[in-house]
């Protein structure tokens, strides 16, 4: 499936768009954005230089995803996300002369594979958000977000644990075990993380 952009969409010819990818309408993806098969790029989205974002993924309307993120296969950016990339941001040097691209290191938002990330929250970097975790809208995220962990606030911290369906996960039988109430799938707590299990609850 050939990839689809928008005649108001600023792609940068350096960039690569996986097949199936459509890019909307006053979107803008930079030179040496990677993007993989059947991704969403909502109007106006920003994708920074060197971004990198694997297949089936979804942008949503002014989503800003600053470089040098990285997200893995299956991630979900709400509307107006920003993924922010520099720790210590000024405008201007010591001596009040503007910055420029050699007078800061640009720092990552990580997102890791199926993980979402709710409208108008704000992911300060470095972060790396873990796989099939949930950010709830409007939060603040200041820290890494564990694997299948829902957070919500400003800051953000965990209040519920979710599956790869995305609803809270409820107590299985056993101590320490969840199960997810769409799916039937079982997963197990160890030392506040939590894992996938491959047996029943």
């Amino acid at each position: 499936m050939a990839r689809q952009v928008a005649d108001s969409a600023d792609v940068a010819p350096e960039a690569r768009i996986g097949d199936g990818t459509r890019i909307w309408h006053l979107a803008q993806v930079r030179e040496g954005a990677v993007l993989g098969e059947n991704c969403i790029v909502g109007r106006g989205a920003y994708v920074g230089p060197g971004v990198r974002i694997g297949d089936n993924c979804k942008l949503q309307n002014h989503a800003l995803v600053y470089e040098p993120a990285v997200l893995e296969a299956g991630v979900f950016v709400g509307p107006a996300v920003v993924f922010t990339n520099d720790h210590f941001p000024r405008a201007v040097d010591p001596q009040g002369r503007a910055k420029t691209a050699d007078d800061w290191e640009s720092v990552a938002v990580v997102c890791r594979e199926g993980a979402s990330i709710g409208a108008r929250s704000v992911c300060v970097a470095p972060v790396t958000i873990g796989r099939w975790a949930l950010v709830a809208a409007g939060s603040v995220v200041t820290k890494d977000v564990p694997d299948f962990a829902l957070v919500a606030g400003v800051p953000a911290r965990r209040i519920r644990w979710v599956g790869r369906a995305g609803v809270p996960l409820e107590p299985g039988a056993q101590e320490g075990t969840w199960v997810c109430p769409r799916t039937g799938a079982t997963h197990v707590e160890v030392d506040g993380l939590l894992e996938e299990s491959d047996q029943q609850d």
